[in-house]
């Protein structure tokens, strides 16, 4: 795999071409990164709840709202010709949401068991990116550079975000760890992969996708712990103002991040 160069014997069209390819879609994976990535998770989990619980809106309401603005979202984000922060990190907020209510409209209206619903996500991201690496070669996040490949790369976070819901849920409530033994739970299995990528030699690419995932419950647990009442097992915040507190901070970051570029893959791959 190589950095593209333009031949100074292409056409003016191609050269066009070609820098747009280099361009990558996603930031640059920094802490900042996964920081936001967190914040996001949680919001999905509490602003999801708000909105079904407070808002009145219910699960079906809620899930065409969420939907909606979600496919707005997506359609600027594709129309874009490289990464920008607000927009990049709108939809991944607003694809947090919807994955959480996928999880749950089937957990809470169809009666699906997490179990199942952890199974069936499982099954369907990783064909997901199965396909995803046999059409493209890669699925490398230096490597958004083409529509097809952001639409894989979307289609497998929305993914992980229902998958995440389902198996945050499963440990949390089924399976009674409580929230708070569910977040250092998944945050162990993160640093184990840490550790494997640093120490162990585990593959980039491998290393990012589970942690993406496990930052999905992660980040659920952490919501949950944060919004619930002490006598479930939280600290009581409620669900309001935990989504306004991290939403506070995301925003602060992506503004951050515009100003300074940090966050900007210098590192993309057309290939």
């Amino acid at each position: 795999m190589s950095i593209p160069t333009v031949e100074l014997s292409q056409s003016p069209q191609s050269i066009a071409e070609s820098k747009v390819n280099i361009a990558n879609k996603v930031p640059a994976v920094t802490a900042f990164f996964w920081i936001i990535k967190v914040l996001c998770t949680t919001i999905g989990e509490t602003a999801a709840d708000y909105l079904n619980e407070k808002m009145s809106l219910g699960l079906n309401g809620t899930s065409v709202v969420m939907g909606a603005l979600l496919l707005v979202a997506l359609a600027i984000q594709f129309s874009r010709k490289e990464y920008v922060p607000i927009v990049y990190w709108v939809a991944v907020v607003l694809i947090s949401i919807v994955g959480t209510l996928i999880t749950d409209n089937l957990t809470d209206n169809l009666g699906v068991p997490l179990v199942t619903s952890s199974v069936v996500f499982a099954i369907v991201l990783l064909g997901t990116m199965m396909l995803w690496l046999r059409v493209e070669g890669t699925i490398s996040i230096h490597s958004i550079t083409t529509p097809r490949r952001e639409l894989f790369y979307w289609l497998t976070v929305l993914f992980t975000f229902a998958l995440g819901t389902a198996t945050g849920d499963l440990v949390a409530e089924q399976w009674n760890l409580g929230y708070r033994a569910s977040l250092l739970l998944f945050m162990a299995i993160i640093a184990v992969i840490g550790l494997a990528y640093s120490q162990l030699g585990l593959n980039a690419t491998a290393a990012f996708w589970l942690t993406y995932i496990l930052t999905r419950p992660l980040g659920a647990s952490l919501g949950d712990y944060l919004s619930q009442a002490p006598g479930d097992g939280g600290l009581g915040l409620g669900t309001m103002a935990t989504s306004l507190i991290f939403l506070v901070v995301i925003m602060w970051l992506v503004i951050y991040l515009t100003r300074t570029q940090r966050d900007t893959d210098t590192a993309a791959y057309a290939s």
